[in-house]
């Protein structure tokens, strides 16, 4: 299925949905995607996109606006914040790419020892 934003949506995830849209907005800003001042779709258009009510896009630009991470104008629409801060954000998404990487090595079984290991092996 072709999605014109190319948001992925895990089914498993429990957090609700407009904090996964959050997080993907949030990760696009980090790694560069979308950088300051990048115009965001329309709440309405992401919402038909990615198949969800226009209230869940709507609290999530509202958290995303709360936090720093992008302005809203009205009549203007919304756009990444060139104030942001862009390592924290980072920093941010490395700890999220990190505790997915810790609870993988647990349900492996993987000391901790050698997860050090292969992450030291990465950081060289």
């Amino acid at each position: 299925m072709y999605m014109k934003f190319g948001f992925v949506f895990s089914q498993t995830d429990s957090s609700p949905m407009y904090q996964q849209i959050m997080e993907q907005i949030k990760q696009r800003i980090a790694v560069g995607d979308w950088p300051a001042n990048t115009d965001l779709p329309s709440i309405r258009e992401l919402a038909i996109d990615i198949k969800v009510s226009v209230i869940t896009v709507k609290r999530a630009y509202l958290e995303l606006e709360r936090e720093g991470v992008i302005v809203t104008q009205q009549g203007r629409g919304s756009r990444v914040s060139d104030a942001l801060n862009m390592r924290s954000l980072q920093r941010e998404e490395m700890i999220q790419h990190l505790e997915q990487a810790g609870r993988l090595a647990k349900s492996l079984g993987l000391p901790d020892d050698k997860v050090m290991q292969i992450l030291k092996q990465y950081l060289e």
